[in-house]
Formats: C-alpha cells, sequence, structure tokens
C-alpha cells in the first residue's frame, strides 16, 4: 500500500512548470533517490510532499496517520538556542515541555533549591501524563549516537555541526516517510559514513536529493529524476539509470532531429507552395501550425555552464605565511595585528601577549604554515574542528591571539563562504551581481548583465526574481557570478561542492 501518491500534479510560480501533470508512488521501505539538475524543483517537489506547499492541480493523498520530517538543504541563520532543544522540537507539541524539564534538572543539579525541586516535580508529573520519559530517552539516544553536544549553543556551533542538529531533530521523531534534501551537506566524512549506515539500517521510508554519488550509489533503491518539469522512476541502481538516460537522451535528440526535419520541410512548403495549392491542402495548413505550437512547447535541456576566472595582476611568490598562530573565541583579539591589505604585518604581536590559551578550548594551536603562488591547497578535519576559522585566519577577518598572518604582496581575493553571506536573498540575481546595472565591465570588455548571466546557466527571467526563491545550487553559481566579476588571484572555496 502507499504511503504516499501524487496524481496528474502541476506547479508553476509564474513560468513554465516545475511539475508539469507529474504521477508518483512512494512505498513503504523504499529508499528513494531524487536526481535532477540545480534549479529543476527537486526541493520544491520536496516541500510539496511534505505539506508546505499545494498543488496548483492534481490530487496528493497520504496515508492515514502519516508521519513525514524534512531535513531542508539550507541551514538556517539564526539558529538559536541549545542542541538539546532543536532536536527536541522533531518531537512536535511536547517538545518545551521536554526541553524544560532538560534545563530545570540541569539548574537544580547546581543549585538544589525548593523552588527549583517544586517545578521539577511539576514537569516530572507532566511528562508522565504523555509518555515523555520515551521521548526524552529517545533524544538522548540521537545525541549520543550523533556525538552531539546536549547543551552546546547552536548559533554557536559550526555549520557542519549546525546541520547535525537539525539532522538529528528530523529523524528523532521516527517518521513514517523521511525527506532529506541534501543530506551530506556540511558533513564531514565521518558524519557522512554514520548516515548511510543508519539510512541502510532504517526500517522507514527515506525519500532524498544528493548530487553525491557514492552516497546515492549506496542507498538509492529506486532512482527518481525530474528533467525539465517531468518525473521518471527508473527502477534499477545508479550505474545502470546513467546507462539507461543516456540511451533515452540519445533517443530523445533522433527525434527531435526528425521532428525538426519535418517542420523544416513543411515550412520552405508553406513558403513555396501557390495560393491555390495551400487553398487545397487545408488539412496540411492545419497540420504545420500543430507542429509549430509543438515545437514551440518544447522545453530544452540546460546547457553548461560558461565559468572563467579573470586574472588580476601576478601576486608575489608568497601568498601567505602564518606562524605560531593560536586562536579562540570569546579572547581578546588585537586589531593592531591584523594583517592590512595589499601588505605585509608585523609577525610579532605589538602588546605582549601574557595570556596563556588552554590546549582544550584552542581552536587553532600553533599553526606555522607558508601558502606559495600556485599552491592547491584542501583542508578537512571533523566538523567544529576549525576548517572556516582556520580560512577567515588566514584571509585577516580574524585576529590570532598569538603568532601572527603575514600577506604577500599584490594579492588579490574571492572568497566562496558556504553559508552564502555575501548574498541579499531580498534583492535580485541582477542586484546581488552588479547593484542593478544594466552593463558589466570583465577582463576589460563590457558586457550586458543578462548575457554574463546566461554563462552561469540563468535565464532572462530568472535573473529578475529575488534569490530567496533560488535553490541551493542556483545560490552556489550565483555566488560564484558575483566572485568572478573580479578579478583575482586568490581563489578560497569553502564547501563550494554543496548542493
Amino acid at each position: 500500500m502507499a504511503l504516499l501518491s501524487l496524481q496528474d500534479v502541476t506547479l508553476s510560480f509564474g513560468g513554465p512548470a516545475v511539475l508539469d501533470r507529474v504521477t508518483l508512488r512512494i512505498d513503504a521501505g523504499e529508499r528513494i533517490g531524487l536526481v535532477g539538475r540545480n534549479g529543476a524543483g527537486k526541493s520544491t517537489l520536496v516541500r510539496l510532499i511534505h505539506g508546505d506547499l499545494s498543488a496548483e492541480k492534481g490530487e496528493v493523498t497520504r496515508g492515514q496517520g502519516l508521519s513525514v520530517a524534512l531535513l531542508s538543504q539550507e541551514v538556517p541563520r539564526g539558529l538559536l538556542g541549545s542542541v538539546f532543544d532543536q532536536v527536541a522540537r522533531g518531537l512536535g507539541p511536547h517538545a518545551e515541555l521536554l526541553a524544560a524539564f532538560h534545563h530545570v534538572s540541569l539548574q537544580y543539579a547546581a543549585e538544589h533549591s525548593e523552588e527549583l525541586r517544586t517545578e521539577l516535580v511539576r514537569l516530572e508529573k507532566a511528562l508522565e501524563s504523555y509518555g515523555g520519559w520515551k521521548m526524552n530517552q529517545r533524544v538522548e539516544q540521537v545525541l549520543a549516537r550523533m556525538e552531539l553536544p546536549a547543551d552546546a549553543r547552536c548559533e554557536h556551533l559550526s555549520a557542519g555541526l549546525q546541520r547535525r542538529v537539525l539532522l538529528a531533530r528530523a529523524i528523532v521523531r521516527e517518521p513514517d516517510l523521511l525527506l532529506l534534501d541534501e543530506p551530506t551537506n556540511h558533513l564531514d566524512l565521518a558524519a557522512i559514513s554514520w548516515l548511510e549506515e543508519f539510512l541502510l539500517r532504517y526500517d522507514k521510508t527515506v525519500l532524498f536529493i544528493t548530487h553525491d554519488r557514492m552516497f546515492l550509489r549506496r542507498l538509492a533503491t529506486r532512482i527518481v529524476e525530474i528533467d525539465r518539469g517531468l518525473l521518471t522512476s527508473w527502477a534499477c541502481d545508479h550505474a545502470t539509470y546513467l546507462e539507461r538516460k543516456q540511451a533515452a537522451l540519445e533517443a530523445e535528440a533522433r527525434q527531435q532531429a526528425l521532428f525538426d526535419k519535418r517542420l523544416a520541410q513543411e515550412e520552405a512548403w508553406i513558403r513555396t507552395g501557390i495560393k491555390a495549392r495551400r487553398t487545397r491542402n487545408e488539412g496540411r495548413v492545419r497540420a504545420l501550425e500543430r507542429l509549430r505550437e509543438v515545437r514551440q512547447a518544447r522545453r530544452q535541456r540546460p546547457g553548461e555552464a560558461r565559468m572563467q576566472v579573470i586574472d588580476a595582476e601576478r601576486s608575489g611568490r608568497l601568498v601567505i605565511e602564518a606562524r605560531g598562530v593560536t586562536f579562540r573565541y570569546g579572547a581578546q583579539s588585537r586589531p593592531e595585528n591584523r594583517p592590512q591589505s595589499g601588505g605585509p604585518a608585523d609577525l610579532t604581536p605589538k602588546i605582549p601577549n601574557t595570556e596563556t590559551v588552554p590546549d582544550d578550548v584552542a581552536t587553532i594551536r600553533g599553526l606555522t604554515t607558508l601558502v606559495l603562488r600556485g599552491d592547491k591547497i584542501g583542508i578537512i578535519g571533523p566538523n567544529g574542528s576549525g576548517k572556516t576559522t582556520l580560512l577567515r585566519l588566514l584571509l585577516g577577518e580574524l585576529t590570532p591571539q598569538t603568532g601572527g598572518v603575514r600577506h604577500g604582496t599584490s594579492l588579490e581575493v574571492a572568497y566562496f563562504d558556504q553559508l552564502h553571506a555575501q548574498l541579499d536573498d531580498q534583492k535580485t540575481i541582477i542586484e546581488n551581481v552588479t547593484d542593478g546595472a544594466d552593463r558589466i565591465t570583465i577582463g576589460g570588455q563590457t558586457r550586458h548583465v543578462i548575457g554574463y548571466l546566461e554563462d552561469f546557466l540563468f535565464s532572462p527571467e530568472q535573473s529578475r526574481r529575488a534569490v530567496k526563491y533560488l535553490s541551493g545550487g542556483e545560490r552556489n553559481r550565483l555566488l560564484l557570478a558575483r566572485l568572478f566579476t573580479r578579478p583575482s588571484n586568490v581563489l578560497v572555496l569553502d564547501e563550494p561542492t554543496n548542493n
């Protein structure tokens, strides 16, 4: 029996239909991989299944009592509260009661006041009446399995750890249908391996969006593709899907070539035939009109993006030097030791540093390294270990408590940040790239901004839309389009393959 089904569902946002009379059936126990190009409508379909969107036409049928949980692809800005609170929210209406009991328990352990004891007794009785002990145990088990600190503040966590918190919130309820939108975004290798093993053992139904081919190959029992508004189900593994998809594209190309050839022949006939002949062949004229309508309605597959970094003046051989750098959050910063743009900084702190940074709280400790012109450096490590902090230290956005960072000469940095903080969601794509100007100068040549954005696969109509409507992958392309408008000789990428 189907957990959920879509029948002839159509959904659009003022342009071509994102979902065009699609039909889909999801059965119990499946692990469905949803694939497609960035912007094809994968997240839209997931939000429709979750109930955040309604279909314009067609019917969405859910099984009785079906519970659905969604992990969105983006880490929301302003994720606040403790890790325990956020994970408990996945349990629904009794989450606040569970969070209150957790916090009062911690306070009572520290203070042992009569007022706290009374409140703790009240919360215990309330939890017992709602079966809250089982919920509390479930939260603690998920936190332990995902190695999350229950009492840490979410706003102080790295993007990777925040992502794990949101994942824990989605699975703690043990929903009948688990929807995962780019679940490996921001996760370290250990967390991805844990997630794969968890989902392989998970006895409920999972529908996930991913561009991670290894993740897809290992988990998917069925692949559903969304392409130009249509859904196609492939009951096979990923390797077989790729073979069958390529064959389908080649067959489509042959059919379109035959269609276009026939249309060209009929267009030649209508232009050269005498008026009397056209009058006697009204059926052929009507057939030609139908061919034109079919050709006009054809939706082409997106092309390949054309991206080019505009080289700035060559930098010196030394790009960045770090010597004895230690950093921890909360320590007093020393702005006078910050590297200056375009020039070196003194490696010796101007204020004598008498502070000893404890080893157990230092994010970066005793770092000494050189970055030279032409280097290609990959930074790896567990979530929360300080990878983004390290980048910000090397770029001069943060000031170390000990040691120093020196920049070489003539540096022009293009920095791709993983949370797209450089983009303004309320502005249009054009405004984010040119502040609203119609023309843009790239590498000494002036171009219309619409043409430039088409190189990054943004249509003229899409270029005038607000960024808040873009998918994660489209935001990545937009950020690259913005960065590549300026010459650079140092490219810094923080999680560039997300989405």
